[in-house]
């Protein structure tokens, strides 16, 4: 009789959770922050295959002809960038940042197979767009956005039509290299978990993200409850969630063309630059650092205060854009 009603309990728990379950999966993203607004209000739009690609593009200091064109990591966006923009307009004639397709503002299509290549060609795309085709760029990139800057390199430096002439290149906090890059469990469980993937990419919501993000941030520099939730929401956005495990292929796409984008740094003959939050565990030091000094021997370095971690440009705005333009300011 107990195991009975303890089945008939059972039965109803599991009933009543399947209504509340899909109410929970179909929770509306959260509202623009003003900030988040703001952002997004003073962008536009430019269009690749179909597709609506999210910018912005500033003009700045007067009597400089310098562009640059900021590249945002995963899971993130270009408001990643929003710190340092004032600071970079005071040097740049223009500045200029974009949503990569998947992320931010930008459509994010699915079923869909995301590429670093596909993204740079997107960059190119927005430059020819921009009418800045015959002009020099700055590249300025993060995370994910360090392997679309390798791959633009790749394409300037082999004379690919349509490529970019990037005239600098600052990394940091990139999975450069495979062999120094430790992805999240999370990242490893979404990017091979086969049908459990878009599953788990469901059932995501503000508290495991913002737990997971927090992990790669310092412990004396983690975003405040606002910073996460419009990094958050900006992932809700065009129910980006459900596309992440889609994303994250770009791990497996590291390692296959490692070879080329890491041989795109070796050979360059463009200014490279890294900023290096040394307390990053997704590219940890000093592991990261050594092979990088090794294998890149003709770019400049800077390396941030020990307690700076995988975000170096949110955790540390001033550092980072001092570094930045000291480096600008070298050649």
């Amino acid at each position: 009789m107990f195991s009975c009603r303890m089945k008939e309990w059972w039965i109803q728990v599991g009933l009543l959770s399947v209504p509340l379950l899909a109410v929970y999966l179909h929770i509306p993203p959260p509202k623009l922050s003003p900030a988040l607004h703001s952002w997004r209000s003073s962008g536009g739009y430019f269009t690749y295959k179909a597709q609506n690609i999210f910018y912005r593009d500033s003009t700045g200091a007067v009597g400089s002809s310098d562009i640059v064109i900021l590249l945002h990591g995963f899971p993130t966006s270009s408001y990643d960038w929003y710190k340092i923009w004032e600071g970079l307009t005071q040097r740049f004639h223009r500045v200029i940042a974009l949503d990569f397709v998947g992320f931010g503002f930008s459509d994010k299509p699915r079923p869909h197979r995301y590429s670093i290549f596909e993204q740079a060609s997107i960059v190119e795309r927005l430059v020819g767009h921009l009418g800045l085709r015959n002009h020099r760029i700055n590249l300025l990139s993060h995370d994910y956005g360090d392997t679309v800057a390798q791959e633009l390199l790749h394409r300037y430096e082999h004379n690919k039509t349509g490529s970019i002439l990037i005239n600098s290149l600052c990394l940091s906090n990139g999975g450069i290299f495979p062999e120094t890059h430790y992805p999240r469990f999370i990242q490893k469980l979404l990017k091979d978990g086969g049908f459990l993937s878009p599953i788990l990419t469901r059932l995501m919501n503000f508290f495991l993200f913002s737990r997971g993000l927090g992990a790669v941030f310092g412990p004396y520099t983690q975003p405040s409850q606002a910073e996460y939730w419009d990094m958050w929401t900006a992932i809700r956005t065009n129910d980006g969630n459900l596309v992440v495990d889609s994303i994250l292929q770009y791990i497996n796409q590291r390692k296959k063309h490692r070879d080329r984008w890491v041989g795109a740094l070796a050979s360059t003959t463009v200014p490279l630059h890294l900023i290096y939050g040394p307390l990053d565990p997704v590219n940890p030091y000093p592991e990261f650092l050594q092979l990088y000094k090794k294998v890149l021997p003709m770019s400049t370095v800077s390396v941030l205060d020990d307690h700076i971690s995988h975000y170096p440009q949110l955790e540390d705005p001033t550092g980072f854009l001092n570094a930045y333009l000291n480096f600008i300011n070298s050649f």
